[in-house]
């Protein structure tokens, strides 16, 4: 069976397809990414910059995608050392 790399961090989880589809049927692009970003940070202890590495965007912009989350009530993964 097939493997997507869903991290580019060492010891990133890998998940096949069948475990991948679930989360992206029925839901809009805007969760996806909610959910992508909220992952990530979980996964970076909460290091805003790590990951914003991660994702491939800037410090600035996932700053502003947490605060919209943190707006809407949504918690977002603090910052662990």
């Amino acid at each position: 069976m097939t493997t997507v790399h869903v991290a580019s961090e060492p010891g990133a989880q890998f998940l096949a397809p069948n475990q991948i589809v679930p989360l992206l049927i029925g839901a809009t692009v805007d969760e996806v990414e909610r959910e992508l970003v909220l992952q990530t940070l979980a996964r970076c202890d909460g290091n805003r910059t790590r990951a914003a590495r991660v994702l491939g965007l800037s410090v600035r912009t996932l700053r502003n995608k947490i605060r919209i989350y943190a707006a809407s009530g949504i918690e977002v993964p603090a910052y662990q050392d």
